[in-house]
């Protein structure tokens, strides 16, 4: 390995209540009269809520279990649409069915609202914001360790203002060149943004391993020989894990996490 591509979302950072409370207030922006406003009471506003509050939140659990399958911020519409409908998904093909009936307008509406929800959170309560998003300690020493041995990257569908100022929030913003940090506008797929990665920097594709908590964007990339690992920590279940083994993707933890990546 020369080359470790993180994605950054569920691998360095635990993300996920700042994506749901950003996505719910997108999503009841289009549709206020939705049955998941009733469980939304103390969400809204211009500041962050509580921690806590969110993930007593009645729609957080099975966005939390839907999340995995998706890629992008319009996403998280066809998830709270399939929770709003009380529609049952249970894996990949059965997801991608439910997004394909959704209006792809709306979805790309939803996609750019999203960020504006996020940029004017992020601007209006910097504090409150930074406290949906912990990152994963254990990662963060791993890369501090880490960093003499290979080149480091961020492969990531997430903003890079966002990416870039959690970076410093978690003390590691000195590891990654900024033009290794590659964000949503690299593309869709993280197909696209691994080979723009070994083509800035010469190194082989099968030289470059890839961390994703996604199985879907694993599948994207291990055609072109790059080694492959879920992250299994975070929002993960025994569906994304058992999916992961069986396609020979490496399944890290958080404890074994170093071991599997560099022996």
């Amino acid at each position: 390995m020369r080359l470790l591509a993180l994605d950054f979302d569920g691998v360095i950072s635990d993300s996920a209540p700042e994506s749901f409370v950003v996505a719910l207030r997108t999503y009841l922006g289009f549709r206020p009269d939705s049955r998941l406003a009733a469980g939304a009471v103390g969400l809204e506003g211009a500041s962050a809520p509580d921690l806590a509050r969110v993930r007593r939140a009645p729609a957080h659990a099975p966005f939390l279990e839907m999340m995995p399958l998706g890629n992008r911020a319009e996403d998280y519409a066809v998830v709270l649409a399939a929770i709003d409908a009380g529609q049952q998904i249970a894996d990949q093909p059965g997801y991608d069915a439910f997004r394909a009936r959704q209006d792809p307008d709306w979805l790309s509406h939803f996609h750019r609202r999203f960020y504006a929800e996020r940029g004017a959170l992020s601007a209006g309560d910097p504090e409150g914001w930074r406290s949906l998003m912990a990152p994963y300690a254990p990662i963060v020493d791993l890369l501090r360790r880490r960093v003499s041995e290979v080149v480091l990257a961020i492969a990531t569908s997430k903003d890079r203002r966002s990416v870039e100022a959690l970076l410093q929030l978690y003390g590691i913003a000195d590891l990654f060149v900024a033009d290794r940090i590659l964000d949503k506008e690299t593309g869709a797929s993280k197909r696209a943004h691994v080979e723009l990665l070994a083509a800035r920097t010469g190194i082989d594709l099968a030289d470059i391993t890839f961390v994703d908590d996604k199985v879907n964007h694993l599948d994207r990339v291990a055609p072109l020989g790059t080694r492959c690992a879920l992250a299994g920590w975070g929002y993960n279940g025994r569906r994304e894990i058992e999916l992961a083994r069986k396609r020979g993707y490496l399944v890290c933890t958080l404890g074994d996490v170093e071991r599997q990546l560099f022996g």
